[in-house]
Formats: C-alpha cells, sequence, structure tokens
C-alpha cells in the first residue's frame, strides 16, 4: 500500500532530510587517508544519538544478511557498491567510498549515499561516481505530478548508456516514510511513461548506483557486502524525494563538497 503525505508530513520528513544530509556532508570530510572505517562508523552513531534520532540500519533483517545489521552506516569501499558491513579497514590513498544511511526522527524517515575519493582522484573514478550522480540529477528531474514511475528509471538508465555503463535490476530505490522501505520500488531501468503515476505526496528515494565494467554483482560471505562480479570500481548516489504540486522537492539536501562529493541538491533547476 502507498501512502501520499501532506505537505505537513513532507516538511517533517525535511527535517529528518536535513539532518541526514548534513551528517552525510559531515562524514565525508572526517573520511580521509588512515581513518579507519569504524571511526566513521562511531562518528555517526554519536551524531545521531546527539540528535535523538534512530537509525534505520540497526537490527534491520531482510531476507538477504547474514543477521541483523548492528551499524548505522554502509560503507562500501572500491568493488563494494551496497550495504557494505563498516569493518576494521583503514582508507588508503585512492580508495573510493561510497556511505549510505537511514535514520528517522519523530516518526519519519530519510535515506540518502554519496561516493567519494579519499585521497587522490583517479578520473575514472571521478566519471564513474559522476555519473550517478548526473543519473540522479536526470531521475529528479523526471519525478514530475502526473508522469510515471517509469520516467525516473528510463532518464537514469539514459545517462548511465550515455557514460558506458550498465545498470543492474536487482537493486533500486524506495518509497519511504514512516519506514525506510515503503512501496513502490523504483527500479533504475524501465521503460518511459509506464507504472504508478506520481501524485503529490508520493515520497521515494531514488538511487542510481553503477559498476564500472560489469551489471552484474555478488555477495561477500557476510551476506551483506554486494559487490561489483568482476571486482570492478563502483559508485552510488541517493536522495529521498517528495513528488509536490510544483515538481520534485529533494529533502535531504546536502552542502556542496567538491568534485568527488558533488550534491545534484545544489542544483535548484531540478528542485521545487
Amino acid at each position: 500500500m502507498i501512502e501520499l503525505k501532506s505537505a505537513e508530513e513532507i516538511d517533517q520528513m525535511a527535517v529528518t532530510g536535513q539532518f541526514v544530509g548534513e551528517l552525510l556532508a559531515e562524514l565525508s570530510e572526517v573520511a580521509a587517508v588512515g581513518v579507519n572505517l569504524m571511526d566513521l562508523e562511531h562518528h555517526a552513531r554519536r551524531r545521531i544519538r546527539q540528535r535523538g534520532a534512530e537509525s534505520c540500519y540497526w537490527d534491520y533483517a531482510p531476507s538477504f544478511g547474514r543477521g541483523p545489521f548492528r551499524n548505522v552506516l554502509c560503507l562500501s569501499v572500491n568493488d563494494a557498491v551496497l550495504h557494505g558491513l563498516p569493518h576494521d579497514y583503514v582508507l588508503r590513498d585512492g580508495d573510493l567510498l561510497s556511505v549510505d544511511m537511514a535514520v528517522g526522527i519523530d516518526g519519519w524517515v530519510a535515506d540518502s549515499a554519496l561516493s567519494i575519493i579519499v585521497g587522490t582522484p583517479d578520473p575514472a573514478d571521478l566519471k564513474l561516481i559522476e555519473a550517478t550522480e548526473v543519473a540522479l540529477e536526470a531521475g529528479i528531474a523526471a519525478a514530475q505530478p502526473g508522469g510515471r514511475l517509469g520516467d525516473i528509471s528510463a532518464a537514469i538508465s539514459k545517462v548511465a548508456a550515455s557514460y558506458g555503463y550498465g545498470v543492474n535490476g536487482e537493486f533500486g530505490g524506495h518509497g519511504i516514510g514512516r519506514t525506510m522501505h515503503e512501496a513502490p520500488h523504483v527500479a533504475n531501468n524501465a521503460r518511459a511513461r509506464r507504472g504508478l503515476k506520481l501524485d503529490p505526496g508520493l515520497t521515494i528515494a531514488i538511487e542510481p548506483w553503477f559498476c564500472a565494467s560489469t551489471d552484474k554483482i555478488k555477495f561477500d560471505e557476510d551476506g551483506w557486502t554486494i559487490r561489483s562480479a568482476d571486482g570492478s570500481r563502483t559508485a552510488h548516489s541517493e536522495h529521498t524525494i517528495a513528488i509536490t504540486a510544483a515538481g520534485p522537492r529533494i529533502l535531504t539536501h546536502r552542502p556542496h563538497r567538491g568534485p568527488t562529493s558533488a550534491d545534484p541538491a545544489s542544483r535548484p533547476a531540478t528542485t521545487s
């Protein structure tokens, strides 16, 4: 069942989204060569606790995964792209790090992700991250009231193709609001003008993610961490948005932090 949110409820989600966006930007500054992934995890735990928020990841136990997730961040490095399990790993020069988080405040949830380069960037990695960000921007721009869910998916896949990347159809975006995962599923590859009508009040997380040279994935033995099947680099970008009568509204704005963590939310043409 899909629950359309009122303008007041969307404003409440935006409060959560602001915190998520600010914390992601903060984490992108903390991440540096020599920093342990667990330092990022504990930094986020502390900030979430101070805000009085609740992590949507802690104790999350879907059909995949081995036991409940006992962290507040997904931290995915290099060929890992989704659901990266924080662990004892010290970031190295040139690592490509994806950070994903979802929290709830006063019963309303927001979810967002970004990818950054730690230390010296490789141009190929910058291109990969850029592709996810441009695809996210295109998906948001396509999320117009009266349109169809497939318009978002088609916009994402068109950008992927223009950069020369394939699209994996196993994981994508999702509805969001009172819980982290609600209907509908938001695929990263589908036909335009098909699917659910985009009515004002619909709130969704749009999250393009690409692998450099494959559209296939594999799981680590931990049951959580998803990697490119061929070991190539990966990147992931995500925002929570609301469909409004005036157009899409990004709820997880974050400060612009430079070319390795660019934020489509800083481009007002795609927002309401």
